[in-house]
C-alpha cells in the first residue's frame, strides 16, 4: 500500500513538472506591457485558428518600406463569443492594432484593441459586435 501511494505521488509530481511549461506560454512576459503600441496598416491575412488567432498586417515604416506585422489574439472561441468570425477581416482592409509589442523587437503585437475605419466599422456593427479582445493587462 505504501509503495502504491509513493508511486502515485511521484507520477503526480512528474506530471505537474511536465505541465508547467504548457501554462507558462499564456503569460505576457514576452511583451512590453509598460507602454501600448499602435500600428496602422492593411490586412494581409486573418487566421481564425487555435490556439491563438493571428492577424497579419502590412505596415509602411518610416522609410516607406512594407513591413509585415503579426497580431496575436486569444483563442477563436473567446473571440466568437464577442461576435468575431473568420470572415471578419478581408485582405486590404485598413486597420489599427493597439496592444503590447514583443520585447525582443520582433514585428509582433499582442492585440488588446482593434480600430477599424468608418466603412469597416459599419460593415461589422451588430448588436453583439465588439472589437475588444479578451486579453487584459493583468
Amino acid at each position: 500500500m505504501t509503495n502504491k501511494l509513493i508511486n502515485f505521488f511521484c507520477v503526480a509530481l512528474g506530471l505537474l513538472i511536465i505541465s508547467a511549461p504548457v501554462f507558462a506560454h499564456h503569460g505576457a512576459a514576452a511583451y512590453d506591457t509598460s507602454k501600448p503600441a499602435t500600428i496602422k496598416g492593411k490586412v494581409v491575412e486573418f487566421l481564425f485558428i487555435n490556439p491563438h488567432c493571428q492577424l497579419y498586417v502590412e505596415v509602411t515604416d518610416e522609410k516607406g518600406n512594407a513591413v509585415k506585422w503579426a497580431g496575436e489574439f486569444t483563442n477563436p472561441s473567446a473571440l466568437h463569443r464577442r461576435g468575431w468570425t473568420k470572415e471578419m477581416f478581408k485582405p486590404g482592409d485598413p486597420i489599427t492594432l493597439i496592444g503590447d509589442r514583443a520585447k525582443n523587437g520582433a514585428t509582433v503585437i499582442r492585440v488588446l484593441k482593434v480600430g477599424l475605419s468608418t466603412a469597416e466599422r459599419s460593415r461589422h456593427s451588430g448588436p453583439e459586435m465588439s472589437i475588444e479582445t479578451s486579453f487584459s493587462r493583468s
